[in-house]
């Protein structure tokens, strides 16, 4: 995917949210947080009220670029998987597709092994979806239609806004 913003449309939306809720309850999970690399939230399910969500997404996003520092000294491209063991809880930190990171929080309801097995048939549908997303921004910049919703506002626009 190219550096620039991801437009989310109403139904990959929809799709990626029925995703992690399954995912939520089939891994036993508490909590289902999927942010792009950058370190924005797209979407949260489950206990998502305890958590301090903007902060959440941006650190682990700098998780995931301080562990592909460390990937890259020794010789890897990156680590897919992070896995951060506590008294309590515990976080499964996965790439999709190379492009958003999937955060599970888990508690001893559940176990590494359901969290894994489930992880991994969430991020191959997780793929697919954000795979269509690519081809529709491609689609729509092939044919000179902009990705950015607001590429057909003008400055006069604006000033005739605010007069």
């Amino acid at each position: 995917m190219s550096n620039s913003q991801m437009v989310m449309y109403d139904e990959e939306f929809k799709e990626i949210n029925e995703v992690i809720e399954r995912l939520l309850n089939d891994s036993n999970s508490k909590v289902i947080f999927l942010v792009d690399k950058n370190g924005q939230l797209i979407s949260g399910v489950g206990e998502t009220d305890r958590f301090d969500t903007t902060s959440l997404a941006s650190l682990t996003a700098g998780n995931i670029a301080a562990t592909g520092g460390l990937a890259k000294l020794i010789g890897e491209k990156e680590f897919s998987i992070l896995f951060h063991e506590g008294e309590n809880d515990n976080l499964h930190i996965s790439i999709v597709g190379g492009r958003v990171i999937l955060v599970v929080l888990f508690d001893n309801r559940s176990s590494l092994g359901l969290v894994r097995l489930r992880v991994k048939k969430a991020s191959e549908e997780l793929s697919v979806i954000f795979d269509r997303l690519t081809q529709k921004a491609d689609e729509r910049s092939k044919s000179g239609d902009s990705a950015c919703p607001f590429a057909e506002i003008t400055d006069d626009d604006i000033d005739s806004l605010f007069s």
